[in-house]
């Protein structure tokens, strides 16, 4: 954060803790006031100029955040970013999308009727 984020975080601190209050009255344990803060800056005011906002909007968009809202970012930034093939090592998962030649076609079984 450059000097005057850090101000301005500084500044709506107090807003900050209020809501990381909230979330943890929802159970929300690990959600801290930086957070928080980051949340507003990529998400709430990701179009605006940060610097040029009143302290008030500021203050304003962190306390009608939502845990719902806070969380459904989190999760799909979480599936924008992970890599969900990290554990395994190229010729693995070469192996794993390789298709089966020795895969017979399947057998069509039919069932026997009981009329005769």
């Amino acid at each position: 954060m450059s000097v005057k984020y850090e101000e301005l975080f500084e500044l709506v601190r107090p807003a900050l803790e209020s809501k990381v209050f909230e979330f943890r009255l929802y159970n929300y344990d690990s959600v801290t006031d930086v957070d928080i803060w980051h949340y507003c800056i990529n998400k709430k005011w990701r179009k605006r100029d940060i610097l040029e906002m009143r302290v008030s909007e500021m203050v304003n968009d962190i306390l009608e955040t939502s845990p719902a809202q806070y969380m459904t970012h989190t999760q799909i930034e979480d599936f924008r970013t992970s890599n969900w093939f990290s554990d395994i090592n190229k010729d693995d998962l070469q192996e794993l999308l390789k298709p089966n030649s020795k895969a017979s076609k399947p057998e069509i079984i039919f069932a026997k009727s009981s009329e005769s």
